[in-house]
């Protein structure tokens, strides 16, 4: 909801390290790193250490960011770049909920987890498909990422926040779990609804 607002900011931000020395390393092992600290704030999470978790995952976006601002200031942008980061992403935005329901370990957060795990997958449909649509008619209005992704309710910036306070507060994760699959379900929606005006012109 608030990405494409915050995007500008964090590129700002982040071009001062772009055009560092870091700026010579690949943007692929920004995108590899990104991934494994996740997977390790995912383990931190599921062996009870939410601080160590909480502090893994904020480091991890850092150099998910971090990917695509360097390949942007050094020319490196690429279509498989931009894959690399997505499939990353997804397999990190699986690996958080699950990483706190194994530390949690009760039947209602799994359940929740299970929950938001499947609005996960209707979401991703909603777009990618949408996405295949736009380009294919040449309408990238939508334009969020390296591709026409329509706009939602919950997108990157929401996942950073939601899943750093289930990460921060597991006592608390189930509900906060919670409340992004009802919201991640209405962003689906929401997407399905609001391509209709780009799709049927």
């Amino acid at each position: 909801m608030i990405d494409a607002a915050l995007r500008p900011i964090k590129d700002r931000i982040l071009a001062p390290v772009a055009h560092s020395r870091l700026g010579a390393v690949h943007p692929a092992v920004f995108t590899a790193s990104s991934l494994f600290l996740t997977l390790l704030a995912a383990v931190a999470a599921a062996v009870g250490q939410p601080i160590l978790a909480l502090a893994l995952w904020l480091v991890g976006r850092l150099a998910d960011g971090l990917d695509g601002a360097i390949a942007r200031a050094g020319g490196r942008v690429s279509d498989y770049g931009g894959l690399l980061d997505i499939v990353g992403d997804t397999i990190g935005y699986a690996a958080i909920p699950l990483g706190i329901a194994i530390g949690v370990d009760d039947r209602v957060t799994w359940i929740v987890v299970a929950f938001l795990l499947a609005t996960f997958y209707i979401n991703a449909v909603s777009w990618t498909y949408v996405s295949a649509l736009l380009e294919k008619r040449a309408r990238t209005g939508a334009l969020a990422t390296s591709v026409a992704m329509p706009r939602g309710l919950i997108e990157g910036t929401e996942t950073i926040l939601f899943f750093a306070v289930g990460l921060a507060v597991p006592a608390a994760a189930t509900w906060v779990l919670g409340i992004m699959a009802v919201l991640v379900a209405v962003t689906a929606f929401e997407r399905v609804i609001t391509s209709r005006r780009w799709l049927t012109s």
